[in-house]
């Protein structure tokens, strides 16, 4: 799934400045929603998407060490500066929805977008 479309179906904000073009350009295979960067670190799945609440500087380390290619904020929730700048300097697209985590996971679920297995991640 496109970034482009995930924008879209959560009615999201770009948060790092990529206009439509680029965002068409960056393909999503899989999804993670979570609030604890532990178990976002057992998930290890390239061109995927993380859903968080949490909007510190922690979220984007843990994107860049697992190869994460994008973030979306739920709940309304913002990053500082500081956070949108260092993930625009580690190539990491930052959106943002309104959307609860559960529900934003569930509409791109939807949509087809599946995360990782149970038993493929054992």
């Amino acid at each position: 799934m496109l970034l482009s479309d995930i924008r879209d179906i959560l009615e999201a904000d770009v948060l790092t400045g990529e206009d439509t073009a680029e965002l068409a350009k960056i393909d999503i295979h899989t999804a993670c929603g979570s609030d604890l960067m532990s178990d976002v670190l057992a998930f290890v799945k390239e061109q995927a998407l993380l859903l968080s609440g949490l909007i510190n500087l922690q979220v984007i380390r843990t994107a860049e060490m697992m190869d994460i290619v994008a973030v979306c904020f739920v709940r309304g929730k913002r990053p500082a500066d500081d956070v949108i700048e260092y993930a625009k300097r580690r190539g990491i697209t930052l959106v943002a929805t309104e959307q609860p985590l559960y529900n934003a996971c569930g509409m791109l679920y939807d949509k087809g977008l599946r995360g990782r297995s149970y038993a493929k991640a054992l």
